[in-house]
């Protein structure tokens, strides 16, 4: 463990005096869990992040093509090829 120094305001020092009182739990623990709880939900995007990007979704789906299906078809499987290619000069190679 490593030892740190915060600085809280008063309130959230009785909220965590509370929250550790009331679990049982030396208050080391209880800001470790809502460390990692706050990481888990900070993961996933808010509500104005997934709304901005459907946004830009929707306006790049709205443009109108500048390749034929055609042409990514093409592209795509080069870019396959290529894949395979240097999947299989690797593999006759021993890890270091």
């Amino acid at each position: 463990m490593v030892k740190v120094t915060f600085t809280l305001d008063p309130d959230t020092v009785e909220r965590l005096r509370r929250t550790a009182s009331r679990l049982g739990r030396p208050q080391s623990y209880v800001v470790r869990e809502a460390v990692r709880e706050y990481e888990t939900r900070s993961t996933r995007l808010s509500d104005e992040e997934r709304t901005r990007m459907l946004v830009i979704v929707d306006r790049i789906a709205q443009r109108p093509p500048t390749r034929t299906a055609r042409a990514v078809d093409a592209e795509l499987s080069e870019i396959r090829a290529s894949r395979r290619r240097w999947s299989r000069s690797r593999s006759g190679r021993r890890a270091p």
